[in-house]
């Protein structure tokens, strides 16, 4: 039968879920610099937007909780001189942050504590910087801290270098300098290496503490601005571009190659830049549009990307942030979150889930995710060492617990979805009863009456059962030969003690055989087998053993031995076409069935007495 073959993957059926607009962000003014950065940054506790405001560059930071309108008033982060173009929250510790301005000057801020926006007061008080970080000549476009070591952080600028810096220490620690103007930036797992974008289409994979690039080949053709991702613990890297006609595309790259895996993937013909989200516990890549609505999202398995669905929307984004994987909701099966800006006014989130029945944590579809706790200090990691942060376990979250810890190479979620069939199978010895038939009716062959006897009972039996599920056909047991002749079969002598089942297997060329086998002669067994000829009763007699018996006596017991052999064939012979005969004429007749039935049966059991 044609078919299509449709790929297993726990993420496959994952969809995106909009959101109310009263539990939106209202009353957002969004900044209007052509820059081409995502505008918004999120973290589990808030949101940080690029804001349109004079006097000066500033950003808002939104608590996650505060939905619904805004005040027209709010406490803005001010202390840039030109518009901020860029921000970016810690890592490890959610309350600090880094922005990025067109005045070439980075700063850090820190979130009061029980920061909110709706005060009393009728001018409510900025938020000014707690560290100004200078060494860029012209605009700083970028900004993003290190994934793995504590207060390191890099900026890119229009002076076309990267600087690195020990936020703690405020100062420059190392530079990267490039031939053209940054696009994009992203860190590796380890916070080792990176990869760049610029405006040369040259994709550069950087040595950092090296301060040199390990690897520089061309990119993406087209003149529009390209993105780059690391893709976390893979040694892979995802980049989104255009052709040089102008078409979308996603590219594969693994660092030090200079041909991306499997060519350029065509997405469409769109003209906003792409913006590319790894998730790097679930292996999933979003790219979301500028200027277009719609969020796409990939699985990456066998170094591909395998499309898994897409979220649309007719409200089209220009800037848009997802959160780190330690803030998703695991009861609901979030297994991602977004925050997309609408018409420059309002930001509104989009949930990610995977639909799930069951009401107990979801092992297989939350993997552990990065924490909050690092995996090296700013001078351990200048003085050369590294490492991956360690994990979470979602588990101690979704009891409501404080979150565990785990090695950075703990992966539960492989190991413990294996032993889950384990219960089912548990049952399986409930069956055994139906299998034990089935034994004996392939032990037929060999000449053990009791077997085959038991054979018959099995047929007669299903034939029974399947007496109800056949009403519409006429029955004609009436016209079955003889039925008075199988009644007068049990007529037999006083049986000899019964024989063990083990004979049925002993092998017929041994002596000690036909010296067992005429015990079979005074069964009714043996007289129901020569219901057409004489019953040889003499077989009955006993046998001499030992030296006494004669050649000829053996033979002559041989041969009664063959002729009850054929006689027994012939008999259950018979009696299957009985069945058989039974089996097709099942109808309106059920008593005269029963009447049959239990007729075989008192026959089926004289033959096990």
């Amino acid at each position: 039968m044609a078919g299509r073959f449709v790929r297993a993957s726990k993420y496959r059926h994952i969809f995106g879920k909009s959101t109310k607009k009263e539990s939106c962000y209202d009353n957002i003014r969004i900044s209007r610099n052509a820059w081409d950065t995502n505008l918004v940054k999120a973290n589990p506790e808030y949101l940080s937007v690029n804001w349109e405001a004079s006097g000066g560059g500033a950003f808002a930071v939104i608590p996650l909780n505060e939905k619904g309108k805004l005040p027209d008033l709010m406490p803005l982060f001010r202390g840039h001189t030109s518009t901020v173009l860029d921000t970016d929250w810690n890592p490890f510790n959610d309350r600090l942050i880094a922005s990025a301005s067109d005045d070439g000057k980075v700063m850090l801020w820190e979130v009061p504590k029980d920061f909110t926006l709706f005060t009393d007061a009728e001018e409510p008080a900025d938020v000014h910087p707690v560290a100004k970080l200078t060494g860029h000549s012209r605009k700083v476009g970028q900004v993003l801290f290190n994934p793995a070591a504590e207060n390191i952080l890099a900026s890119a600028s229009g002076d076309l270098t990267v600087k690195l810096w020990d936020v703690g220490a405020g100062s420059q620690a190392l530079s990267l300098k490039h031939p053209d103007i940054v696009q994009s930036l992203s860190w590796n797992a380890s916070g080792t290496m990176m990869v760049t974008t610029s405006r040369d289409k040259k994709l550069r994979v950087w040595d950092v503490r090296q301060e040199r690039p390990a690897s520089e080949h061309p990119g993406h053709d087209g003149a529009k601005n390209s993105r780059a991702v690391w893709m976390g613990e893979q040694n892979r890297i995802a980049t989104t571009g255009f052709s040089r006609m102008s078409d979308r595309q996603l590219a594969l790259w693994e660092p030090g190659n200079p041909s991306p895996i499997g060519g350029f993937t065509f997405l469409d013909s769109i003209s906003g830049v792409c913006m590319p989200f790894w998730d790097d516990s679930c292996h999933c890549l979003y790219l979301a549009g500028k200027g277009d609505g719609n969020i796409r999202y990939f699985e990456y398995e066998n170094d591909k990307f395998e499309f898994l669905s897409e979220y649309k929307s007719g409200d089209p984004q220009r800037g848009i942030a997802f959160l780190p994987k330690r803030g998703v909701n695991v009861h609901d099966n979030e297994v991602m979150r977004a925050f997309k800006t609408v018409n420059d006014s309002y930001i509104e989130p989009i949930s990610f889930t995977v639909p799930r029945r069951a009401e107990t944590f979801q092992s297989d579809i939350f993997p552990p995710a990065v924490g909050m706790k690092p995996a090296v200090s700013a001078q351990e990691w200048l003085s050369g060492q590294s490492g991956l942060p360690p994990k979470i376990d979602f588990e101690s979250i979704y009891e409501g617990n404080a979150p565990v810890e785990v090695p950075a190479d703990y992966k539960p979620a492989a190991v413990a979805a294996a032993p889950a069939p384990t219960p089912v199978a548990k049952p399986a010895p409930a069956k055994e009863p139906e299998p034990a038939l089935a034994p004996a009716a392939a032990r037929s062959p060999p000449p053990s009456m009791k077997h085959q006897s038991q054979s018959i009972a099995a047929m007669a039996s299903k034939y029974e059962d399947d007496e109800e599920e056949e009403e519409d056909e006429t029955s004609s047991f009436e016209e079955i030969p003889k039925p008075v002749q199988r009644s007068s079969l049990p007529i037999r002598s006083e049986p000899k003690a019964p024989l063990p089942t083990k004979t049925s297997t002993a092998p017929p060329p041994k002596v000690a055989s036909p010296i067992k086998s005429p015990t079979y002669a005074s069964t009714p067994a043996a007289a129901a087998g020569a219901a057409a000829t004489p019953t040889p009763t003499t077989s009955g007699n006993a046998v001499p053993l030992g030296v006494e018996s004669t050649l000829g006596h053996i033979t002559e017991l041989l041969e009664k031995q063959t002729q009850m052999i054929s006689d027994q064939g012939q008999l259950i012979g018979h009696l299957t076409n009985e069945v058989d005969t039974l089996k097709k004429r099942v109808g309106a007749g059920s008593q005269d069935q029963n009447e049959r039935i239990r007729q075989l049966e008192l026959e089926l059991e004289s033959y096990r007495s």
